[in-house]
């Protein structure tokens, strides 16, 4: 997931169906997202960025630093300050959706319809090929490229179905602590615990008014329950953000030499260091967690006050900005220190 200085959004998501996921390296669906971000401004640039590098490159290859060779295809949700797009693809074919209105999730499955506003030429005669698909009745791309059927798919006790449920409950008054809500919320599956552990979580607000900047907040560490939302604006004079820069291996990185993943870097940054010991924290002394826990809300709650005044007066300095994140998250390791 990411955001650009032209406040394209875009959040990814794993998918399987009928085509088979496993095939040669080729551009993961996490390049995409970078690619995306950093060649599009405006959501549906993105769209057109992503399917054009899809249909020339495809998508394929190990998406985990380890030989266990997990692969599947990709969905996006992609937004900017006007408009939103849904983006599924299945190897090289793709379909994408122009959000009309209200609210979208995505998760593990398809959820393209009948309604579809852009597609891969040979999508639909690709489909019929192999059987998936008559050619006769209403082409529904979830049905065609899925495993199941979309009934089936909303009707299943699922993470898309229990997001979209969060989602509904607040439609109409969906703010960042409504998202930040949901996505701290363990009973639906969306806060992923075990072996897929929620890795990082964001939430961007942004202003369909041209002068208001764009707030995005990073956790930039695990289990948004156990995290603080942080914001980031972009501003042209941005510092580097030190302190949240995963270690960099350059050329002698394992995943850049063949045969891939033969050995796994540490990749913890400082702040994911730190949170990884106030975690354990958490979990094994419930007086101090319970305080530590009490904090963060507290330093969250705190910075999204600041926000709002953003979003009320705007920004007559942005280079006051330069080092918002950054000092956020000195706050959060500062407090760290002292608990």
């Amino acid at each position: 997931m990411g955001a650009n200085e032209h406040q394209v959004c875009i959040g990814n998501e794993a998918v399987w169906g009928r085509e088979s996921a496993d095939g040669d390296e080729a551009l993961l669906g996490m390049d995409l997202v970078r690619l995306g971000l950093e060649r599009a401004d405006t959501a549906e640039g993105a769209v057109d960025v992503v399917t054009e590098l899809l249909e020339k490159y495809g998508q394929g290859g190990s998406c985990m630093e380890d030989e266990s060779g997990f692969t599947y295809h990709n969905s996006f949700l992609i937004s900017d300050r006007r408009e939103a797009w849904l983006l599924e693809t299945s190897g090289k074919y793709w379909a994408a959706e122009k959000v009309a209105g209200g609210y979208r999730n995505i998760s593990n499955q398809y959820s393209i319809t009948t309604k579809i506003d852009k597609e891969h030429p040979g999508m639909r005669e690709y489909a019929q090929s192999k059987g998936w698909w008559d050619g006769k009745s209403q082409f529904n791309f979830a049905t065609v490229y899925s495993y199941a059927t979309t009934a089936r798919m909303e009707a299943a006790g699922s993470r898309y179905c229990e997001g979209k449920k969060l989602l509904k409950k607040s439609n109409g008054h969906i703010t960042a602590e409504t998202m930040m809500a949901i996505l701290r919320d363990k009973d639906s599956g969306i806060n992923m615990e075990g072996m897929f552990l929620t890795t990082g979580s964001m939430v961007s607000v942004i202003p369909t008014n041209l002068s208001l900047p764009a707030v995005h907040y990073f956790t930039a560490t695990p289990d948004p329950e156990r995290s603080v939302f942080k914001p980031f604006i972009f501003v042209k004079h941005i510092n580097a953000l030190k302190e949240t820069t995963s270690p960099s291996y350059g050329p002698n990185d394992p995943v850049k030499k063949k045969p891939r993943f033969q050995s796994k870097p540490d990749r913890k940054h400082e702040l994911f260091v730190k949170h990884e010991l106030v975690a354990a924290i958490i979990d094994s002394h419930k007086d101090r967690g319970t305080k530590i826990t009490e904090f963060m809300r507290e330093l969250e709650k705190k910075l999204m006050t600041q926000m709002e005044k953003i979003f009320s007066d705007g920004i007559e300095e942005p280079d006051l900005f330069a080092n918002l994140f950054s000092r956020s998250v000195q706050q959060e390791m500062e407090a760290y220190n002292k608990s």
